[in-house]
């Protein structure tokens, strides 16, 4: 599509700053116009007087400074107008200085402020509507396993891993749970369009549960600080989320294509806060949103139906409200509901895949040692929910928070590897998840003392070295380095995005710079404060990097071999479930306790 040859005027309105102006006149004539720049000493009256000396069609008017600038201009559009030219000439004005609002309250035809691109600038010139390019509002979703086939390289690791995962799935063979029982229920319910026969699985479902569930369903009651949404909130959140959606125009954090994915997570215990708060971060750059279930539902056989708001931590897990953020969330945006622990875990993952989630979390490990489930009884159960994922083909990354317990790395590794082969051999595709942050093994053992760089790299060193998988860093990046200084607190998480993107994972998880330090409520300005800080890095750095010391690969080493004889003593001491609760993977002395949710709740077949 061609558009007429313009003539253009460009003149700055300031004493010194015309750069900008340059970088436009050099768009317009590569674009085919005619660009004739002022120098920026140039008065409003020879300003005029050049636009009718050269009978120009377009004028660019540029105004950085913001002293006075609406006296100014106002002034500048009463010269045109007196001058006859102001019917004749269009004239756009831009610049630091200006909002699109002030230039159409002045009288200019359009009004550019910061961040305008070249191409918007010859849009207008051309008379054209400007579509942004693909870093503004056509983000598209990404496969974050894809490109990785699962192989090992430290061969060893791989063959003690085999049979230890032998082992777990000869262990659970001929077992099952209440929570595997209730999944299977769920299924039937959503299934199908029966009423009648709708409640009376809801009933069976009920037997199988805490009496506090089993009295939702056999007498309508609702926890205590619980509520149904009621149907006028239920409207206003449709009507805030198609208002929202119909302006998006999201920003984009990555710079560079090695910059990794950039996950949030929610959990406000009410679904229209939470979708609040994905859509301010999905509009401001946010890649995926992590879906946070309540401490207590973890620890509770079975869940509620229905919209339900409550007032405590974590967002209430049912279908209806899962369903709705699913569909609240735009079409970019990576969506993990998280399984990684409690006493629902199968009926967790079946939920999420059968809604459409992107991802889901399981780990045994963790969840058994710093979660608080018994580890015979989500061993059983995390088997049953990696093939639910599998079954829906979510990936699913295997979280490594009992550092955060004082489980050193290289025992909360063996953790995570053995997970990740078990879902492997199950059919899913798992995510390797390592902490990144200042964690209380380093507070004591002092790896940290020099810089945050070091150890934090070993592990991803050690984990590239042991197998070809994708990794996403997270729960969240920098955890335990923020303070509750805002601005500390995100420039410590753009610090250790950028420390991820140089050592090329795929993913990354922040926290907003409040809820980094958990110093109190969650707020929208905190999570764009992050958001924003982590944009910024990744455009500092662009394709460079940071670069470990020599104390890395060191760490790395050590850390993988002592995956390596973790992995040794499990197989020496011939059962998974029985090293858990002896501590091979995390011992009382280190902070990790195996959890006695759920304990003596396994059933024989």
């Amino acid at each position: 599509m061609s558009f007429e040859r313009k003539k253009v005027l460009l003149a700055p309105l300031d004493p010194v700053h015309d750069i900008g102006l340059k970088m436009i006149k050099r768009g317009l004539e590569r674009a085919g116009h005619d660009a004739l720049l002022l120098p920026p000493d140039y008065s409003q009256e020879e300003i005029i007087k050049a636009i009718i000396d050269n009978n120009v069609d377009v004028v660019l008017i540029s105004r950085t400074l913001g002293y006075g600038v609406a006296e100014i201009l106002g002034r500048f559009v009463d010269l045109a107008e007196a001058a006859g030219i102001r019917d004749k000439v269009k004239i756009g004005i831009g610049g630091m200085a200006i909002r699109p609002e002030l230039a159409a309250e002045l009288g200019f035809d359009a009004g550019f402020g910061p961040g305008t691109t070249v191409e918007e600038a010859v849009a207008f010139v051309e008379g054209r509507e400007y579509v942004p390019d693909e870093i503004r509002g056509k983000k598209a979703k990404k496969d974050i396993t894809r490109g990785y086939d699962y192989s090992f390289k430290n061969k060893s690791i791989e063959q003690l891993l085999d049979k230890i995962v032998d082992g777990i799935i000869d262990y659970v063979s001929d077992k099952t749970t209440s929570a595997i029982q209730r999944a299977e229920l769920r299924r039937q319910i959503l299934k199908t369009s029966n009423e009648s026969e709708r409640q009376s699985l809801r009933l069976e479902y009920a037997k199988l549960c805490d009496k506090i569930v089993k009295d939702f369903y056999e007498a309508g009651k609702y926890r205590e600080k619980t509520r149904p949404l009621l149907p006028e909130e239920l409207k206003a959140l449709e009507t805030y989320v198609n208002e929202t959606n119909s302006r998006m125009n999201p920003l984009k954090l990555q710079h560079a294509d090695k910059n990794p994915l950039v996950f949030i997570q929610y959990g406000t215990g009410c679904p229209f806060m939470d979708i609040a708060h994905i859509k301010s971060c999905e509009a401001w750059g946010a890649d995926g949103a992590v879906h946070f279930d309540p401490s207590w539902g973890a620890r509770t056989e079975g869940f509620f139906e229905g919209y339900i708001t409550h007032e405590e931590d974590g967002s209430v897990i049912t279908y209806e409200n899962l369903k709705r953020i699913k569909d609240s969330l735009s079409p970019f945006t990576l969506w993990q509901v998280r399984a990684h622990r409690g006493l629902n875990t199968p009926e967790t993952v079946l939920l999420a895949g059968i809604i459409g989630a992107d991802l889901t979390k399981i780990n045994i490990a963790y969840g058994s040692l710093g979660g608080g489930t018994d580890p015979e009884r989500l061993t059983v159960d995390a088997v049953c929910a990696i093939k639910y994922a599998a079954e829906f083909n979510m990936p699913f990354d295997v979280v490594t928070n009992e550092e955060l317990c004082g489980v050193p790395a290289y025992k909360a590794f063996a953790g995570m590897l053995i997970v990740s082969k078990l879902g492997l051999r199950l059919g899913g595709k798992p995510i390797l998840q390592p902490l990144f942050c200042y964690s209380p093994e380093v507070m004591v053992s002092g790896q940290m003392q020099d810089n945050y760089v070091d150890f934090n790299a070993a592990k991803i060193l050690c984990l590239r070295n042991i197998v070809n998988a994708p990794i996403w860093c997270g729960a969240p990046i920098g955890f335990l380095t923020q303070t509750e200084d805002r601005v500390q607190s995100s420039l410590m998480t753009a610090l250790h995005a950028s420390l991820a993107s140089s050592l090329g994972v795929d993913g990354i998880s922040i926290a907003s710079a409040d809820e980094a330090f958990s110093g109190g409520p969650i707020s929208v300005a905190a999570r764009i404060d992050t958001l924003k800080a982590t944009q910024s890095a990744f455009r500092f750095f662009g394709k460079s990097g940071i670069v470990p010391t020599d104390s890395a690969e060191k760490w790395a080493y050590e850390i993988e071999r002592g995956i390596e004889n973790v992995l040794e003593s499990i197989v020496q001491n011939g059962n998974f479930i029985d090293a858990l609760y002896k501590g091979l993977l995390g011992s009382r002395e280190e902070g990790a306790y195996p959890g006695r949710a759920g304990r003596g709740t396994v059933i024989k077949k």
